[in-house]
């Protein structure tokens, strides 16, 4: 007995020191402690790969280890299994393996060379949602009135699903206290009604791990009434369940779930209570709960599924007993009795073991307190293994829940577990304890400030670290004493606290940490901060709509804390209008409306603390006043300076009169009668709601003030101006800006920077501290003063060397503080080397590309702006090219090391070189160096003229190009014929020689526009083209034939062969260059005007082209076209039927002309065009009169043939003829009926037969055919048709048809018209 209380006080003695454990420093040796873990049953989702967490801590950093369902679990042997590096955390790749290989029960262990820790137990299982079972479901038909329960039946998933039922178009189904769904899932009806009727009764599981929705077969459900039942029973007898034989009446109720009078049900503490009554009758009965033993617990009591279900959460021991639910209707009263009972899983009574520090020497307790129904059984063991197969220890003693450590030694230290279990659960718990011998720390930062309110309670911290544990003691100031009394409080844990903190209170507090191997100690600083309270409190409003409001909210604070106002209205931000204004002390809204009623609350909050007040506004109805005159306001008055200090003042006034309009705002000026007498300038502006104004001032300066006021109508007259008030000086508050080091010599350096203003000054005797020094040279700076000037310069300096500068502000009182350092850079000097390892790339016939090494920053002797490369023509590759040499120039800004040189003439020799300049200027070229460009496609021919127009040929002549680009390889000439609507007809193309200049095309059409396309072709392929348009000459023998055997009926068709290219006539040429500059002029006349080319080898750059009449008078002045740069010109506005002298004209800078061509005579048709008017033509008129006398004849036959018609016996059979082609025609038609005689079948004198004996009946109204001569129906020499007997038609080619020289057919001879035309 005795020995029990010994343990007893001993225990009693240590939990002191187990209250005041710390964690261990991470720099410390110390065992595993396990600090993230999986949960115990761990359900994981098989579509990802598994996660097993096992997280730990500990000196030197622990290993880890894995058992699977209690037997080593070697990571290595399976491919699929990772641990994370310096973690326990294992990683299972399920994308080579199945989930279902791991479900298992996992273990991880943490071990370093001071102990071992373990894990819980963690059970891994995939979550399921397995499909429906397949199943017939047939429809239900029950009698109206009757209960009802639709099963749902989920299949088992892990975690169990949720259920709910939904129709066809994803809607619940409403639910009611007749119809209700149960815990399993089940929906139960009370009784049934008609509208209960429907076809999509679906009940739906949703598994939460993944996310997915089950559905179970549609329910078709019927209710019918008692005679609907019996009408219906055959339809329904074969497939469907019936239910209830006898009618539904009124019932009492009875319990659907659960059965029986009375049930029971367990429940682990801490989890949710549920249980359910459901109850059919009729009426529908009503549900209510009552604990029999006590009272339902109110604050976790839910009722739910109207009324038929109870919950209860957390459970505790008191939820125990016994519940009744009742169901009731106005029949009966039916009664369940539930038995609850309340089990419970181990629970930790206090906290779970805590890890014990323990110097050598020093005693200590772990304790395991844990509670469970049943009572649990409690385990102990030491670094995984249980506690009676660890070794000895004496210094170590279990007792139950309790193991008690005696005078611990070095080399004690292990972690333990505590295994607490029942049937319903267990608690795993590591704790460590650490024999360590630790001088004092303090874990509290160095100098830390604490800042508390005055009234408030005051916290400092001084957390410890050490073995034997620190004690804690503090001073304050001059450590006279120990604080361990009245106000001080002193916690176990080290921390100070004063229960009402005071003024006298702040200042400096030190904490000492001692054990018996040392001690530390550390600062803290207290503030104690004045309370925010808020002295004018805003106020009740009643406001007129459209008017004003203002709520004044004045605080006060303390000055070392920053205030923040804030304003609500009804507990809310204020609305996001421009109508709501917050001012420091203030809120302002303008224009209230019905909708701005309500409480408005300032709040001023500090770091510390923060005030409150609230008023209401309550907005009316404006009174109607009649209208006012509204003027500008009257001056304020009554100016008063307070609250003087060196740098500010408070302006306060009194508003003049508004006259009927408000103030908005007050404008406050000032004037500096020391620096500027007699000038207002603009200070501040407040609301109009405001009288007082915080006006902040510059030292050395002699203010004066005025305020005017605004309204809607203008400015105020300014007030009288308030006394003078004088600052006094001070050294300045700022340096000039705007430093800048600048050379405008190679040896100096001009430093200048923007002078203060006179208010800036701050004092008298302003001047400036120039100081300056060279960068990257560790060299003291040099130092100079100056006065009334903004530039200094320094003298003597190497050349473009990079300078720190620095500009300071002096007067009299001071300097400014230290200036921001500036750079600058002493003058530059040009360059004094080129680019090296230049070299060239020719891309293609226009375009270059130059490289060169940049040149070294110690050559270039300031800033680089960029690089120029020179570059020129020196002449081109073709002998007959003249020579030129105009340099260019291309800049490259910045740091370049290459650049391309485009618009670079082909098959040309160029030459370059490379400078780079800076600021100063340009350094020296880089060697010249040349080269050439490939050739390229050439420009068009100089010219292309016509000659030697004729009917069927015509010669092509031409100039090589004025830009050749290359070597001429040849031409290619291409023609087409353009008719009357300017369509082009077939392409002609022909290859040209390089050596030729002329071609002669031969077999071409007569009278025929052609279109000709010359252009000329290098190696690197064709150039543009040059284009000319002209007309064969017309066939003059025709046109006479067509003049004079109009309507004789000649003409025919005509084969044109295609054209032949013949070698022109040989003309000797001149090679040698013209005194003229101007040489092969030549003009052709088209519809456009006269065509006029040239060459010109001149450098004069005023070329004209002049023309005049041939026969005019010589005072007729030349006309002129000014054709600079051009090789042709079109003149336009000729006359025709004229001839024009033309020239070329050469003119020097004077207008003096110093070279002309020989003149041309262009002779201008007088018909400019190929349309003529047919009318008026004479052929056209003739070619009329013969149709008209043919006409006539025609008219005479039918006349004659018609008398003769009764003489052949053949009109019998004509007459009974059916065809239509062959049937005679009818008087009326003037047609034949009978013939004369047997010359009638020969063509009528003077008419001609077309060369294929036919003329189709739609080619003219005026056909033959259609008065039986020619065509198909041809005369026997009875007068009879040949074709009527014989079946068909003969076909006869009348020579003598192109020969005759009698008129011709109309249709012949429109078609000769058209071969003219």
């Amino acid at each position: 007995m005795e020995r029990r209380r010994m343990d007893a006080a001993l225990l009693v003695l240590l939990l002191g020191h187990l209250a005041a454990a710390l964690e261990v420093p991470l720099d410390l040796p110390q065992p595993p402690t396990i600090t993230h873990q999986s949960p115990k049953d761990y359900i994981i989702d098989p579509r990802e790969n598994i996660i097993i967490h096992c997280e730990a801590k500990g000196k030197p950093h622990p290993s880890f280890s894995w058992t699977r369902n209690g037997t080593h679990f070697n990571i290595d042997e399976d491919t699929n299994v990772s641990m994370k590096p310096h973690s326990g955390t294992l990683v299972v790749d399920i994308s080579g393996a199945k989930a279902e290989q791991y479900e298992c029960v996992y273990q991880c262990t943490a071990r370093n060379k001071h102990g071992t820790a373990v894990s819980n137990n963690i059970v891994v299982r995939q979550s399921r949602s397995p499909l429906w079972s397949k199943e017939r479901i047939n429809p239900i038909v029950v009698q109206e009135g009757v209960s009802l329960v639709l099963p749902c039946r989920p299949p088992a998933g892990l975690p169990p699903p949720i259920i709910f039922w939904m129709d066809n178009n994803f809607q619940r189904l409403p639910q009611s206290n007749r119809v209700s769904q149960s815990l399993n899932g089940d929906l139960y009806f009370s009784n049934v009604l008609r509208e209960d009727s429907r076809n999509d009764y679906i009940c739906y599981a949703r598994f939460p791990y993944t996310q997915t929705i089950q559905q179970k077969q549609p329910i078709s459900l019927k209710v019918l009434s008692l005679d609907a039942i019996n009408d219906t029973m055959a339809a329904f007898y074969n497939d469907t369940d019936l239910f209830s034989d006898d009618p539904a009446d009124e019932r009492k109720p009875t319990f659907l779930v659960p059965s029986g009078p009375s049930s029971s049900k367990t429940v682990l503490r801490g989890q949710v209570l549920e249980m359910e009554c459901i109850a059919e009758g009729l009426p529908t009965p009503d549900i209510s709960w009552s604990k029999v033993s006590g009272e339902l617990p109110a604050k976790r009591t839910y009722f739910l599924h109207y009324q038929r279900t109870l919950r209860i959460v957390n459970v505790s021991e008191s939820d125990a007993g016994d519940y009744r639910c009742t169901a009731r209707n106005k029949l009966g009263t039916v009664h369940h009795n539930i038995h609850v009972m309340v089990k419970a899983a181990p629970y930790w009574i206090s906290a779970q073991p805590r890890n014990l520090v323990l110097a050598p020497g020093e005693n200590g307790v772990l304790t395991c307190r844990a509670s469970g129904t049943p009572k649990p059984s409690i385990t102990w063991a030491m670094n995984g293994i249980p506690i009676e197969n660890s070794p000895k220890d004496l210094s170590r003693k279990v007792e139950d829940d309790t193991i008690i450590f005696t005078d611990v030694q070095t080399g004690s230290s292990a972690v333990y577990q505590c295994n607490v279990s029942n049937p319903y659960g267990y608690l795993l718990s590591n704790a460590f304890i650490n024999v360590l011998s630790e001088p004092p720390r303090v874990l509290t930062p160095a100098n830390k400030v604490y800042q508390v309110i005055k009234n408030h309670p005051a916290l400092m911290d001084c957390a410890s670290f050490g073995s034997p544990i620190p004690k804690i003691t503090w001073f304050k100031d001059s450590r006279s004493s120990t604080l361990d009394g009245d106000p001080y409080i002193l916690h176990d844990n080290g921390t100070i606290e004063i229960h009402t903190a005071q003024a006298h209170n702040a200042g400096k507090y030190t904490c000492v940490a001692r054990n018996s191997l040392g001690k530390e100690e550390n600062h803290i600083l207290l503030e104690v901060k004045e309370p925010t309270r808020i002295l004018k409190q805003p106020e009740y409003k009643v406001v007129q709509r459209g008017r004003s409001a203002v709520f004044q909210c004045k605080v006060k604070h303390d000055p070392s804390l920053v205030p923040t106002m804030t304003w609500l209205k009804d507990d809310g931000e204020l609305p996001d209008d421009e109508r709501f204004y917050v001012d420091s002390d203030s809120l302002t809204i303008t224009e209230v409306s019905e909708i701005d009623a309500g409480v408005y609350t300032c709040i001023m909050n500090t770091t510390l603390d923060h005030d409150s007040a609230s008023a209401e506004l309550t907005v009316v109805e404006a009174t109607p006043t009649p209208a006012v005159v509204t003027e500008q306001p009257d001056p304020p008055t009554d100016l008063e300076l307070t609250d003087q200090k060196k740098r500010s003042v408070q302006l306060t006034w009194t508003p003049g009169d508004e006259h009927n309009s408000p103030i908005m705002k007050f404008l406050i000026q000032y004037e500096d009668s020391l620096h500027h007498r007699g000038h207002w300038h603009n200070l501040t502006e407040v609301a109009g709601t405001r009288t007082t104004a915080h006006l902040k001032l510059s030292p050395y300066a002699h203010y004066t003030f005025r305020v005017l006021g605004l309204n809607a109508v203008g400015l105020s007259r300014p007030s009288f101006p308030s006394r003078v008030y004088k600052t006094e000086p001070a050294a300045p508050d700022e340096n000039p800006t705007g430093v800048q080091g600048l050379g405008t010599e190679h040896d100096n350096l001009v430093i200048s920077w923007k002078p203060l203003t006179g208010l800036q000054s701050n004092g008298p005797g302003l001047h400036y501290r120039v100081m300056w020094r060279q960068k990257a040279v560790n060299s003291d700076w040099n130092t100079a003063s100056v006065a009334n000037t903004s530039k200094f310069v320094v003298s003597g300096t190497p050349t473009f060397v990079p300078y720190e500068l620095k500009v300071q502000a002096v007067n009299d009182h001071g300097a400014a503080p230290d200036p921001a350092i500036a750079h600058g850079y002493s003058g530059e000097d040009l360059p004094v080397a080129a680019p090296n390892n230049v070299q060239v790339m020719v891309l293609n016939s226009s375009l270059a590309e130059v490289h060169w090494d940049p040149v070294p920053s110690k050559f270039i002797r300031g800033h680089l702006k960029g690089y120029k490369v020179y570059y020129w023509k020196e002449r081109s590759l073709h002998k007959h090219n003249p020579h030129h040499v105009e340099k260019e120039i291309l800049t490259f800004s910045g740091n370049h090391s290459h650049g391309k040189l485009p618009g670079l003439h082909p098959y040309s020799l160029y030459s370059f070189n490379v400078r780079i300049y800076n600021g100063k200027g340009e350094g020296p070229p880089s060697p010249t160096q040349e080269f050439e460009t490939p050739e390229g496609v050439p420009g068009a021919p100089t010219s292309l003229l016509v000659t030697n127009t004729d009917l069927d040929s015509l010669t092509l002549e031409w100039n090589p190009p004025h830009v050749r680009n290359g070597r001429i390889t040849g031409y290619t000439l291409k023609y087409q014929p353009v008719n009357n609507s300017n369509e082009l007809g077939p392409v002609e193309e022909l290859a040209l020689s390089a050596n030729e200049t002329s071609v002669t095309l031969s077999n071409l059409r007569h009278s025929t526009r052609y279109k000709f396309y010359l252009n000329a072709k290098t190696e690197r392929g064709a150039g543009p083209t040059i284009s000319q348009e002209t007309v064969t000459i017309m066939d003059e023998a025709l046109i006479s034939q067509l003049d004079v055997d109009v309507g004789t009926g000649v003409g025919g068709n005509t084969q044109t062969s295609h054209p032949i290219a013949r070698p022109p006539p040989h003309h000797p040429h001149n090679n040698a260059m013209p005194a003229s500059p101007f040489r092969n002029v030549n003009s052709s006349v088209g519809d456009d005007g006269a065509l006029i080319s040239w060459e010109y080898w001149g450098p004069e750059k005023s070329v004209y082209v002049e023309y005049k009449l041939q026969n005019s008078e010589g005072e007729e002045e030349w006309q002129k076209e000014l054709v600079n740069g051009s090789q042709n010109v079109m003149l336009k506005g000729l006359k025709g039927g004229l001839s024009y002298r033309v020239r070329l004209v050469a003119k020097g800078h004077h207008d003096q002309p110093l070279h002309q061509s020989q003149e041309l005579l262009v002779k201008v048709p007088a018909v400019a065009s190929r349309q003529v008017d047919i009318a008026t033509q004479g052929w056209f008129i003739g070619l009329m009169c013969a149709i008209a006398l043919l006409i006539l004849i025609l008219l005479i036959i039918c006349f004659i043939q018609r008398n003769k018609g009764g003489k052949y016996p053949v009109k019998e059979k004509e007459d009974a003829h059916t065809d239509p082609e062959f049937q005679p025609m009818k008087d009326d038609d003037c047609t034949f009926g009978e013939y004369s005689d047997n010359e009638d079948h020969k063509p009528l004198k003077g008419s001609r037969t077309p060369s294929n004996g036919t003329v189709k009946r739609g080619d003219s109204d005026d056909s033959l055919v259609d008065y039986g001569e020619g065509g198909d129906g041809q005369f026997n020499e009875d007068g009879s048709f040949i074709g009527q007997y014989s079946g068909k038609s003969v076909s006869r080619e009348t020579a003598e048809g192109h020969e005759s020289s009698e008129a011709p057919s109309p249709i012949n001879a429109m078609n000769s018209l058209n071969s003219f035309v």
